[in-house]
C-alpha cells in the first residue's frame, strides 16, 4: 500500500512536479511514514503568514460570493483597479488562476473552491476572536448596523425598535435591507447584513437562528357592513395580497383548497404600507399577519378580524445572524433589542 503526502501551501508548479516525481513511501515498510508532519514540512508555518495580507483573503471571499470584480469593489467600497490588483496578488500567492471569466461572470477554479472551504471558517474564527476582545457601550458608540427585514416587519415592528435604539444608542446608524426567504441566505452569507428577520429555514451553514414569534393570519376590511364575514363571504369577496415576486397565489389558497373553495385575487402589491389607502372605499379584503394587521388598523380606515376558517399551517418569524458575530458584544446587544421589540413570547 503506497501513498504520497500531499504538498500543502503555495509552492510553485515546478516544486510540486519535483515532489510528485519522488519515489512513493511504503506504509507497510516504513514506520516513519506514520509520524505526524510538522508545520514546516507541510509547506507553510505561522512565520510564513507574515507575508500574507489578510485584506487579500477578504477580497477572495468577496469574489467567491459576488463572482464579479465590479460587485466586489462596490461591496468593499474599493475601486475596480484595487480589486484587480488584489486578484493578481492572490493568483501569485496561490499559484492558480482562481477565477476564470465565463460570459459576464467569473467562475472559481477547483483550487479556489478548495481554498474557500478552508478559508471561510478560518475568517469566522478570526472575526470571533477580535470581537471578543472588543467592548461595546451603546451610549457612546457610532457603529453602523446592517440588518435585513421583510416589508411587513419593517412597516409594523421596526418603529418601536428604532425608538428604543435612539434612546439607548443615539450615535449608532441603522441600515435596513429588504429581505425575504429568497434573499436572506445570500445577504447573510455575503456579509451584507449581520442579522435579519423573516420567514426562512434555509440559511448558510454557519448561521444561527431563533424563532421570535408565530403570527396568526388576520382578515382586513374597509367596508362598514356589520358583523364578521362568513366563510362563504370570504370566498366570494375580491382579495388583495402582498407579493414581493408578483404572485397571485399564496398559502391561503392552499388552505382554501382543503375546504373546497377558491378565492379571486384582484390586486397584488409589493408592500404592506399602502393597503389602507387601497382598500378604502372598496369591498376588497386582505389576509395579513396579525402584527401587520394591528399596525394597519392603528393608521385608521380598516378593521381586522379572525379568519372564518381554521388554518393548518404554522409560520415562524425568525431572527437569523452570522455565526462569526455570535459573540460580538455590539451584535449581541442589537439582537437582544430585536428580540425584545420584534419578538412575541406569548405566541411561542
Amino acid at each position: 500500500m503506497y501513498r504520497r503526502t500531499r504538498l500543502v501551501g503555495t509552492r510553485s508548479y515546478k516544486a510540486r512536479k519535483r515532489y510528485a516525481d519522488a519515489p512513493p513511501i511504503c506504509l507497510e515498510c516504513s514506520p516513519a511514514c506514520f509520524r505526524r508532519t510538522s508545520p514546516e514540512e507541510q509547506g507553510m508555518n505561522r512565520n510564513d503568514l507574515r507575508r500574507v495580507d489578510l485584506n487579500l483573503l477578504i477580497v477572495f471571499e468577496t469574489l467567491m460570493h459576488e463572482r464579479s470584480v465590479t460587485r466586489a469593489a462596490e461591496k468593499l467600497f474599493l475601486g475596480q483597479p484595487a480589486i484587480s490588483a488584489a486578484l493578481a496578488r492572490l493568483r501569485t500567492l496561490f499559484d492558480d488562476p482562481l477565477f476564470v471569466r465565463t460570459g459576464r461572470s467569473m467562475e472559481p477554479t477547483a483550487r479556489a473552491q478548495e481554498i474557500a472551504q478552508l478559508l471561510s471558517p478560518a475568517l469566522d474564527s478570526i472575526s470571533t476572536a477580535v470581537s471578543r476582545a472588543s467592548t461595546f457601550d451603546p451610549a457612546t458608540s457610532n457603529q453602523v448596523f446592517r440588518i435585513g427585514l421583510t416589508d411587513e416587519v419593517e412597516f409594523a415592528l421596526l418603529p418601536p425598535l428604532l425608538r428604543r435604539l435612539r434612546a439607548e444608542a443615539p450615535g449608532v446608524v441603522l441600515v435596513v435591507r429588504r429581505a425575504n426567504y429568497l434573499l436572506m441566505p445570500g445577504l447573510l452569507a455575503s456579509g451584507e447584513i449581520s442579522v435579519g428577520v423573516c420567514y426562512t429555514e434555509e440559511l448558510p451553514a454557519n448561521a444561527k437562528r431563533k424563532v421570535l414569534r408565530r403570527p396568526r393570519p388576520m382578515l382586513l376590511r374597509a367596508d362598514s357592513i356589520p358583523g364578521p364575514l362568513s366563510f362563504e363571504d370570504y370566498c366570494a369577496r375580491p382579495h388583495a395580497m402582498v407579493s414581493f415576486a408578483g404572485d397571485l397565489t399564496g398559502y391561503i389558497d392552499e388552505e382554501l383548497a382543503q375546504h373546497g373553495c377558491k378565492r379571486r385575487v384582484v390586486l397584488a402589491v409589493p408592500q404592506f404600507n399602502g393597503l389602507s389607502a387601497l382598500l378604502a372605499g372598496t369591498d376588497i379584503i386582505a389576509t395579513v399577519p396579525d402584527y401587520a394587521a394591528a399596525a394597519l388598523v392603528a393608521h385608521g380606515g380598516l378593521r381586522a378580524e379572525s379568519l372564518p376558517f381554521a388554518t393548518s399551517q404554522d409560520f415562524e418569524l425568525s431572527m437569523a445572524w452570522r455565526g462569526a458575530q455570535d459573540n460580538d458584544p455590539a451584535e449581541r446587544w442589537l439582537r437582544s433589542r430585536i428580540q425584545m421589540f420584534i419578538g412575541d413570547p406569548d405566541s411561542l
